[in-house]
């Protein structure tokens, strides 16, 4: 079963850190898929041509299901996993880290690569700002003008998602709700309009709740 809500990244995210004259780029991106990780993956490299290693790690749905990493030519395990560590110990999914490497001259060891990769990787999630995602149906009311304004206060009153309404003849109210408010926002617009309004309940899935 789904997790009900999970976090990601808001927004793109760069860090560097610098050990022992090897420079540790570091960049976390929201996807979706598997298709859109390896598109940012290629783009970064693109980015860097003359970088010894871009190794990478995602986290994707809830739950964090799908987890991947690449050492991208360094040791086994000294990259990728600890990178994926990081991503995985800070609770965020729908997410790709790419760690670019410029080696400085100086050997690191397993131990150290490992340490600076999730390092890496840390940092750039400490600075990330966070948005919650929760499975929310689509939920359609339609009223009169006078009953969507009370419909739609009240609404925003209970801490419920309101969307874009339509205004034609009458009003679409657009709300997005858990499971769990379905039977009260019916219940509240039947009142409201005195058993005329209609709802319509829609498809559900994740969306961005804070």
């Amino acid at each position: 079963m789904a997790s009900p809500e999970y976090e990601t990244i808001a927004r793109p995210v760069r860090s560097e850190l610098e050990i022992s004259r090897s420079r540790f780029l570091a960049r976390l991106v929201r996807v979706e898929t598997e298709a859109e990780a390896r598109e940012v993956i290629a783009a970064v490299r693109a980015e860097h041509p003359k970088a010894g290693h871009h190794c990478s790690a995602f986290v994707l749905d809830a739950g964090q299901r799908t987890q991947r990493s690449n050492d991208d030519g360094e040791p086994s395990g000294t990259a990728g996993a600890p990178m994926l560590d990081a991503l995985v110990s800070a609770g965020l999914s729908d997410v790709v880290a790419v760690v670019t490497r410029y080696f400085g001259g100086v050997l690191l060891g397993a131990g150290g690569l490992t340490r600076a990769y999730r390092a890496a990787v840390a940092e750039a999630v400490l600075r990330a700002p966070r948005v919650r995602r929760g499975m929310r149906v689509h939920f359609e009311i339609r009223t009169a003008y006078d009953t969507a304004a009370v419909l739609q206060s009240e609404a925003r009153r209970r801490g419920w998602i309101v969307g874009e309404a339509d205004y034609s003849d009458t009003v679409l109210t657009r709300l997005l709700l858990a499971e769990e408010q379905l039977e009260a926002a019916a219940a509240l617009a039947a009142e409201l309009s005195a058993g005329a309004a209609e709802v319509h309940r829609g498809e559900q899935g994740y969306v961005d709740l804070t």
